[in-house]
């Protein structure tokens, strides 16, 4: 939704009506996560991709026949063998797509106002009933401390905003079932659960010229970055044009002050013990997910032995991905930002870091049949 929202904002603003098909479901190999959505409104313009191409011909037609009239649905593409290259995934998988309609005006508002949440970076989710014995495509909208339209019972509306907030936490898109009233454990109502947390944060220490190309990389990959640096010399907008904040302040001080929760990426670039120490034991005490440290190892076996010696144990120091990035041979400020975003990636979704031609079976992490290629590494 995210990449083109300036394009649903229009939509929504200008009244023209038009449908979205949203991906809400992957089973196997698929080029596109749930929540991917693609746009075709009334005049036949079309935004968005759902699959990368394999299906976006015909879902443009089951799209066209919901702005006319038909009823919101579910529509599902796969492969066989003998239509690889027809209406299917030819990379093997198979993904569920609802289709539905925003032609009222009534509909458009409603989305505008998800939308502004969205642009703004507040949280908000979005429940969509899939199946079952509620309409196909009833919305109910989810914030933290408020909701907005129904799934067509009390019941149901108060479970699924219940899970819909814990999903929202946890930064988690995926469905859910329920019974007719909402209880749970049965199988009788499926609801899309699509949430919208605001970017994660990346925050940058030291204001060298591998933070801008750290900052730069961190943007690109939809974190919102801060950089920071006591010098005021070097902490500057003109520096750092792409990064969300720049701040004067010693780290540690920063550090302490500003929100970190399990999504943030710590990248400590200083390389500097006056400045190391304190912060990585600030950055020690947060949750973040990521803390990577520059340096070279005689750097890091001293940044180590001040650690220990302000009372860090092992299992606190077994979190600093040091020397920070994966082994790809880089040397200049931009490939050692390719290394570094690599490896919070790597973090983040539990990849082995390895080529993927090593490896046989799903080329998604996680996917049943991925393991290891036979023979000598």
């Amino acid at each position: 939704m995210r990449d083109i929202l300036p394009d649903l904002r229009a939509r929504c603003a200008d009244g023209t009506p038009f449908a979205l098909a949203t991906v809400v479901a992957v089973h196997g190999s698929a080029p596109r996560d749930p929540g991917a959505v693609l746009a075709v409104d009334a005049a036949g313009r079309v935004a968005g991709s759902v699959s990368g191409g394999c299906v976006e011909g015909d879902l443009y037609e089951v799209a066209r026949e919901v702005l006319a009239g038909a009823a919101p649905r579910v529509v599902s593409y796969g492969i066989s063998d003998d239509e690889a290259f027809g209406i299917g995934l030819t990379c093997g998988g198979t993904i569920d797509v609802l289709v539905r309609a925003y032609a009222a005006e009534a509909e458009r508002h409603e989305l505008a106002a998800v939308l502004d949440l969205i642009a703004a970076g507040l949280p908000v989710a979005e429940a969509t009933v899939l199946s079952g014995p509620a309409e196909t495509g009833a919305r109910l909208v989810v914030r933290p401390t408020s909701t907005l339209g129904t799934l067509g019972t009390e019941g149901l509306d108060a479970a699924v905003t219940d899970d819909a907030r814990r999903l929202l936490a946890q930064g988690r898109t995926e469905i859910q079932w329920y019974g007719a009233s909402g209880r749970r454990r049965a199988r009788e109502v499926a609801v899309f659960v699509r949430t919208y947390a605001p970017p994660p944060r990346m925050l940058v220490f030291g204001a060298i010229d591998h933070a801008a190309a750290t900052a730069r990389i961190g943007s690109f990959l939809g974190y919102r970055v801060t950089v920071c640096d006591a010098r005021p010399a070097f902490a500057t907008r003109e520096r750092f044009p792409t990064a969300d904040e720049v701040v004067r302040a010693r780290p540690h001080t920063y550090l302490e002050s500003t929100e970190v929760d399990a999504r943030t990426a710590i990248c400590v670039l200083t390389h500097d013990a006056g400045f190391d120490v304190p912060l990585l034991l600030a950055a020690l005490r947060t949750p973040a997910g990521y803390i990577g440290v520059m340096g070279s190892r005689r750097t890091h076996r001293d940044r180590l032995a001040r650690l220990r010696a302000a009372g860090v144990d092992e299992d606190h120091l077994a979190r600093l991905a040091a020397p920070v990035g994966l082994d790809l041979g880089a040397r200049t400020p931009e490939e050692t930002a390719v290394s570094i975003a690599a490896e919070i990636i790597q973090h983040r979704r539990g990849g082995t870091g390895r080529p993927l031609g090593e490896l046989t079976g799903s080329i998604h992490h996680g996917e049943p049949g991925r393991r290891e290629a036979p023979g000598p590494r």
